[in-house]
């Protein structure tokens, strides 16, 4: 997910007939947030990056399957291929083209979407750490995780895969 200073106007409520005016940054600054999410355990494990080309992430895949991550479900962007994960001992599940709903990340990427967005941070270090706090206290709260990302055929999916 690309997290950057081209912010996104959000919805609001307001009185019927009252105009909403929302400050909004437009600064071309931004870094990666890398995200794998276990909607079965409710767990997620995250890691920031300046760029998408493969070098860049598959050294963030390592160090995740370092802590146990086994499968990864992708999209097909050229950022996720390559010769740097020949090494990577991750398996990855490839999603067919334009179907981002197939990736749990997503649901993730969503929920803080929604957190995040529609307010001026002054900076890409305050909105970045404020996607940080957002992750922290996902990460706190296994069963949100798993009612984000744990959908009756994502776990179904994941249950069926050979070990």
């Amino acid at each position: 997910m690309r997290v950057g200073l081209i912010g996104q106007a959000r919805r609001v409520w307001a009185p019927r007939g009252v105009k909403i005016e929302q400050a909004v940054e437009y600064a071309y600054e931004w870094v990666y947030l890398n995200l794998t999410v276990n909607g079965l355990e409710g767990r997620i494990i995250w890691d920031w990056t300046e760029n998408m080309k493969a070098a860049s992430i598959a050294p963030v895949v390592r160090s995740w399957a370092e802590q146990g991550v086994e499968i990864l479900v992708w999209d097909r962007a050229p950022g996720h291929r390559g010769a740097a994960y020949e090494e990577v001992p991750v398996k990855r599940i490839e999603q067919p083209p334009y179907s981002p709903q197939l990736n749990p990340a997503e649901r993730i990427f969503e929920y803080l979407r929604e957190r995040i967005e529609g307010r001026v941070y002054g900076g890409l270090a305050a909105k970045q750490a404020a996607v940080e706090a957002e992750l922290q206290r996902l990460a706190a709260d296994p069963e949100r995780v798993k009612s984000l990302a744990g959908w009756d055929w994502i776990r179904e999916s994941l249950e069926a895969l050979p070990s």
